[in-house]
């Protein structure tokens, strides 16, 4: 039995475009789009932060680089300069200028040492000068206490030290130290480290002069300054001089020998 009310399902609804959104809206039951995830079809995705302190490293990074950078560049430029000194024809690196009154060794460290190492070279330079300066004035002193009647015995034992002590100090450290630094060998500073090390404890046995050898009176030291300074006080006084340059050199020395280390770390590390 077929009711006049009821629809019939197989007849064709037409939709009216002019009759206004009411019948689009009450005619078609269409499905809300689903949101389109930002960043993929969208041409410009959400903002992203990114932290200021990793911008900040990243940059701090960059420059740490470029410094590092230019002082190995610069680095290279002096080692160039060396083998071009050395590998010049009819040029000899090795030739004597110093002192240059009298030449006797070979020394030129503006043209030849790095210019980042010349001022730890200078140092070490007037650490040389300044034991042999020790042991001249040594000499002077205690020629005076044998004069003043302490023995000629002592002045021998003073002018051995200053003859020996002053070339072997040439050679065994300040010359391999030098040759470290024109050519930043380990080999050459381990040497230096090695007998610098001698150096500076004769430094501080020279300024104690223990009654060893002929009463100490053979070196300028503490010891043999009061020995003396009872009997002749002008030769006293001339043994307290030494006594505080031998203090002097040993100080420097020192201070020589921890910036040569720090130095050599820097450059291996």
């Amino acid at each position: 039995m077929h009711r006049n009310n009821d629809p019939n399902p197989f007849d064709e609804q037409e939709l009216n475009p002019f009759s206004g959104a009411t019948g689009i809206s009450s005619k078609s039951r269409l499905p809300p789009l689903a949101p389109e995830p930002p960043g993929f079809s969208q041409k410009h995705g959400a903002p992203v932060d990114i932290p200021l302190d990793t911008m900040n490293d990243s940059k701090k990074k960059q420059k740490e680089l470029s410094a590092w950078e230019a002082d190995l560049k610069k680095r290279e430029k002096d080692i160039k300069r060396r083998e071009d000194a050395v590998m010049r024809a009819g040029v000899s690196t090795d030739d004597k200028n110093w002192p240059p009154f009298f030449p006797i060794i070979h020394h030129d460290i503006t043209n030849e040492i790095p210019v980042h190492a010349q001022r730890l070279q200078y140092l070490a330079f007037a650490s040389w000068l300044g034991i042999v300066f020790c042991l001249k004035w040594n000499v002077l002193a205690v020629t005076i206490c044998w004069i003043r009647g302490g023995g000629v015995k002592i002045f021998f034992l003073a002018t051995i030290y200053a003859l020996l002590g002053c070339p072997l100090s040439y050679v065994l450290w300040y010359r391999p130290l030098y040759r470290a630094m024109r050519t930043d060998s380990g080999l050459k500073f381990g040497w230096f480290f090695l007998l610098y090390m001698f150096h500076i404890g004769f430094c501080i046995f020279a300024a104690i002069a223990p009654p060893i050898v002929f009463h100490g009176k053979s070196l300028t030291g503490i010891l043999a300054a009061i020995d003396v300074f009872s009997d002749h006080a002008v030769v006293g006084v001339f043994y307290l001089i030494g006594f505080a340059l031998f203090c002097l050199e040993t100080l420097l020395s020192l201070w020589v020998l921890q910036k040569i280390y720090m130095y050599f770390r820097g450059t291996k590390n």
